[in-house]
């Protein structure tokens, strides 16, 4: 049975459980920082990866379209012709990769629609419950 005494410490308890919790949510966020940070040094290091792995390809891809050009002009094309075939080749794929990347970097593209039209549903969700 409950009596008086278990009343009184009732507040204790309450005061002992609030402060467990602050103290949980404070180490949470505390690991949440911790392994955001880990994460941002990985995101940066692989950054720095791909910036070497683009530089080094785009070495390459010059490299190839020397040989492509004198691979060409073997065939009995001049140097220049060569040099024109291959150059725009590449040009119209570098404009159609640009475009393509452009237009999924657009606003509309990038949007939270599945996001929004949720955020949408509840709120006419909370209509309807507080005017019903």
């Amino acid at each position: 049975m409950s009596g008086p005494a278990d009343f009184r410490e009732t507040p204790s308890l309450l005061v002992k459980v609030l402060r467990q919790f602050s103290t949980l949510m404070q180490d949470e966020l505390a690991l949440a920082r911790a392994e955001m940070s880990r994460n941002a040094s990985r995101a940066m290091a692989g950054a720095a990866m791909i910036g070497v792995a683009a530089i080094i390809a785009l070495v390459a891809l010059n490299v190839l379209a020397a040989a492509l050009v004198a691979w060409i002009a073997a065939e009995g094309l001049s140097f220049g012709v060569a040099s024109l075939i291959v150059g725009g080749t590449l040009l119209v794929i570098a404009i159609v990769v640009g475009l393509i990347g452009k237009s999924r970097l657009s606003a509309k593209a990038l949007s939270p629609t599945r996001t929004t039209r949720n955020v949408e549903r509840d709120v006419e969700t909370v209509r309807e419950a507080t005017h019903a």
